[in-house]
């Protein structure tokens, strides 16, 4: 038996995208494609932003270390005499 033109109709619940689906579907995907580079750029900023205050935080507890360190030996001395 052979059904004559029931192979040429496209499948039931797949619409064929039609040329404007297309292009909307390609300005969406590029809004977000900007969307999530901005997000990371925007992460990337806040993480230099971190890390730089990271970097003071470290360099003052090794000052602070550095003070505590002299003051104990200083103690010593003076226990020491």
């Amino acid at each position: 038996m052979s059904f004559s033109g029931f192979d040429d109709i496209p499948q039931w619940g797949a619409p064929t995208p039609t040329g404007e689906d297309i292009v909307t579907n390609a300005i969406k995907k590029e809004k977000v494609i900007k969307e999530i580079v901005a997000a990371q750029e925007d992460l990337r900023a806040k993480t230099k932003g971190v890390q730089s205050d990271i970097d003071k935080l470290v360099s003052g507890n090794e000052t602070l270390q550095m003070y505590i360190d002299n003051l104990t030996m200083q103690m010593a001395k003076r226990r020491g005499q």
